[in-house]
Order: structure tokens, then C-alpha cells, then sequence
């Protein structure tokens, strides 16, 4: 497998990626991939990370220029991404892949160092099979069910803000502040019931701030 190449940098991570078990996705992913075999979907765009990205289920009518592949699957963090980089990025050749992860991340108690090393482990293993793959990671999102984390969720994004600034082919797209208030507090009317996912307002307006990501 692709990933014993990285079995070095996984050593010091395992208790990060065995602190849950990832198979408990197992069925959300062959759903994923019957939806968008492999072999038919190469060199697309392709979303992938937790139920944010699951349930934007107009991307592709959102850009219809683009290729594109919705890799989400719900209620996942960085770790469980990382064990299915294969099976949901590699195997289709992205020329682009935007990343959303840290949300339950941080909701389950996990450090902002723990969120970022797993992330630039999932963007080293995409780089060393797909070098010019680029990379966007999407911030953590306000919300109103969460928003006692606000403090938390700045740090990560500022975080993921400095790496991209950092590292090549990486770049970090800033939805944190297109979703606050005049009082800079999360809009109340893009969200569903529970307060923590979006309506169709609130993917509009991911839609408008991921687009110049596009060009």
C-alpha cells in the first residue's frame, strides 16, 4: 500500500490515528466511491472531510465547470481521513482537493498540534503520489451550536493559515469570517435546526467564497 512509504512519519502519530476506530466509516466510503468510481473520475476536483462537505449536495451545480467529486463523510476527523487517503483522494488523481477537518476535532477535545500533524500528513501522502496536486483547507466554521470553541477554532484556523503560508501547493480558505454577523457572531439563519449544519443559504455563501479558489 501507498502508505507504508509514510510508516516513518505514522509512528509517532499512531495515537492520534488509533484514537478512534476508522472503520466505523467503512460503509460511508464503498458508498463514496460506488458513487464515483475511480476509474470514471480522474483528474477531477474533489472535496473530501466531515459532514459539512457530506452534505453540500449541490457542489457539482454549484461549479459546473469542474469535475467534481464529493468525498465527505460524516461526523469524520483528520485521523480518519488520514487511514482513507487512498481510498477517498489518491485513488482519483485530484488536481485539486479542498480538505475540511479540525471541526469535530476539536468538539471530541483533540489539540490543535495533534489536528495539524495529521493534516500535513494527509497533504504530505497526497504530495508524494500527486506533487502538483494543490491543496485547500477550508477553515473551521463558526456556529451557534459550538461557539463556546470560537477561541479554540481561531487558533486551529490560524494555524492552518501559517502552514499553508508555508508550504508549497497548500493554501487555507477563510470561511470563518464570511459567516459572522455585524456583532461577528455566527449568521442564525444559515444554519439547520441543530445549529451546526448549513441550509442552502450558508452553502451559497461557501459556494461564492470557494469559487476564486477555482480559477
Amino acid at each position: 500500500m501507498r502508505k507504508i512509504a509514510l510508516l516513518s512519519l505514522f509512528i509517532g502519530l499512531v495515537h492520534v490515528v488509533c484514537a478512534q476506530d476508522p472503520e466505523r466509516f467503512k460503509d460511508q466510503v464503498q458508498e463514496i466511491r460506488a458513487t464515483y468510481p475511480p476509474n470514471d473520475y480522474q483528474d477531477v476536483v474533489l472535496f473530501t472531510g466531515s459532514s459539512t462537505i457530506r452534505m453540500w449536495k449541490c457542489l457539482q451545480e454549484d461549479f459546473p465547470q469542474h469535475k467534481i467529486v464529493n468525498a465527505g463523510f460524516g461526523g469524520s476527523q483528520a485521523s480518519d481521513l488520514l487511514h482513507y487517503t487512498d481510498e477517498l483522494i489518491l485513488d482519483y488523481s485530484p488536481t485539486k482537493v479542498f480538505i475540511y477537518e479540525g471541526d469535530n476535532d476539536l468538539s471530541a477535545g483533540k489539540s490543535i498540534q495533534k489536528i495539524i500533524e495529521t493534516l500535513k500528513l494527509i497533504v504530505t501522502q497526497i504530495h508524494l503520489e500527486h506533487p502538483n496536486t494543490e491543496i485547500i483547507l477550508i477553515s473551521a466554521k463558526p456556529s451557534v451550536a459550538r461557539w463556546e470553541l470560537a477561541d479554540k477554532y481561531r487558533a486551529l484556523n490560524q494555524e492552518m493559515k501559517s502552514y499553508s503560508l508555508l508550504t508549497e501547493k497548500v493554501r487555507y480558505a477563510n470561511l470563518w469570517t464570511v459567516m459572522l454577523d455585524d456583532n461577528r457572531a455566527p449568521m442564525k439563519d444559515i444554519f439547520l435546526e441543530d445549529n451546526l449544519h448549513m441550509n442552502q443559504k450558508g452553502y451559497t455563501i461557501w459556494a461564492k467564497a470557494i469559487g476564486p479558489f477555482l480559477k
